[in-house]
C-alpha cells in the first residue's frame, strides 16, 4: 500500500466556550485546516509542504502539531512503513479558532485512513492531544476534542479521556469575529493565575452546570443566565482591544453570551438565528473603532467533525 494518499479535513472550533476553560469545545463549520497523508517506505515522518499560512511553521515533525500527533501515533502503533503529510493551513494562525488541534486531528484521521486496522476516534484523540501540547505547551482537549467528533463536545479526564456530545438548541448560531492581530496561546496562558478564589469557583461551577444544563433542555433563558467567564475572561480581555466594547455591542444585540475564543483574539457570541447578522455589524463596528479590522462569520454549530474529503 506504499504510496496510497487520503486527505482529511477538520473544522475550527471554539475552545472554552466560555464557562468550560480546557473542558468544553464546539465546532465552527466556516473553516478548517486540511492534512494530505500516504504511506511511505522507509519509517518515520516526514512533512513535505505547508500552504496557506504566511508565518513560517516548522516542517521538523516534532516540532509541528501534525507531525508531532503522528510521531506519538507511529511510535505507539511501531507502524512498519512511514507517513508524508501536507498541510494546507486554512484556520488564521494564532486567532483562537484551534489551528493547531485543527492540524494534529487532520493529521491523526488522514493517518488512520492508511492503517490496516483503523483505530477508535477516542484511540486518535490521545495522540491528537500530544500534537497540541506542541503548540500551547500543555495537554488540553477543548479544541481537540470537537474537532475530532464534531458538535458541543464536554471531555473530562486527561490520561483516560471521555467524551460526551451536548446537544445544542437547534436554532443556536455563533458569530466570531477575529480581529487582526496575533496572539500567542503560550502568553495567553502564561497570564493566568495558577489558584482562583473559592466563590468565583462557585460562580463558575454553576454557571457551567447551568448552560449544559439550558443546552440539553433548550432552554435560552437558562443559557444566557448562565453565559459568564468570571475565572479565566476577565484575565485575558486585557490582551484583546476593544474586547469589553465589542462584547457589550454583541449582548446589547440580542446575543445570548459572549467570549474569547479559546485563546483569542477572536471573541464569539452565541445567539438565535434572526440575530445573527446585527450581531456580526455591530461586534465588527466595536473593533473597527479601536482601529482593528477583522474577518467575521455566522456559523451553525456544526454537528461534523473531521473527515475524510478525499482518497
Amino acid at each position: 500500500m506504499t504510496g496510497k494518499s487520503v486527505t482529511a479535513f477538520a473544522p475550527a472550533t471554539v475552545g472554552n466556550v466560555g464557562v468550560g476553560f480546557d473542558i468544553l469545545g464546539h465546532t465552527v463549520k466556516a473553516v478548517g485546516d486540511r492534512v494530505q497523508a500516504r504511506r511511505t517506505a522507509g519509517r518515520g515522518i516526514r512533512i513535505a509542504a505547508i500552504t496557506g499560512s504566511q508565518a513560517t511553521l516548522p516542517l521538523e515533525a516534532e516540532k509541528n502539531t501534525a507531525g508531532m500527533a503522528l510521531v506519538s501515533m507511529a511510535g505507539a502503533l511501531s507502524l512498519p512503513f512511514g507517513i508524508e503529510i501536507s498541510i494546507e493551513k486554512g484556520i488564521p494562525l494564532g486567532s483562537g479558532l484551534g489551528g493547531s488541534a485543527a492540524s494534529a486531528v487532520a493529521a491523526v484521521v488522514a493517518a488512520n485512513a492508511l492503517l490496516d486496522t483503523p483505530l477508535s476516534k477516542l484511540e486518535l484523540l490521545k495522540f491528537a492531544m500530544q500534537g497540541e501540547a506542541v503548540a500551547s505547551g500543555s495537554v488540553h482537549v477543548d479544541n481537540i476534542a470537537p474537532s475530532l467528533f464534531g458538535g458541543l463536545v464536554l471531555t473530562v479526564g486527561i490520561d483516560h479521556p471521555r467524551t460526551k456530545q451536548i446537544p445544542v438548541p437547534p436554532n443556536v448560531r455563533c458569530v466570531l469575529v477575529h480581529p487582526h492581530m496575533f496572539l500567542s496561546t503560550r502568553e495567553a496562558r502564561r497570564i493566568l493565575r495558577k489558584t482562583v478564589d473559592l466563590s468565583d469557583l462557585v460562580w463558575q461551577t454553576a454557571n457551567l452546570a447551568g448552560f449544559l444544563s439550558g443546552c440539553y433542555t433548550n432552554d435560552l433563558d437558562m443559557i444566557r443566565d448562565s453565559f459568564e467567564d468570571v475565572i479565566i475572561e476577565p484575565q485575558r480581555a486585557q490582551l484583546i482591544p476593544g474586547f469589553k466594547a465589542v462584547k457589550q455591542a454583541a449582548t446589547s444585540n440580542g446575543a445570548l453570551g459572549c467570549s474569547i475564543s479559546g485563546a483569542g483574539p477572536t471573541v464569539f457570541a452565541w445567539c438565535e438565528e434572526h440575530f445573527a447578522e446585527g450581531i456580526r455589524a455591530a461586534m465588527v463596528e466595536a473593533f473597527a473603532e479601536h482601529n482593528l479590522a477583522s474577518d467575521h462569520w455566522v456559523s451553525a454549530i456544526d454537528t461534523e467533525g473531521a473527515r475524510i474529503v478525499e482518497s
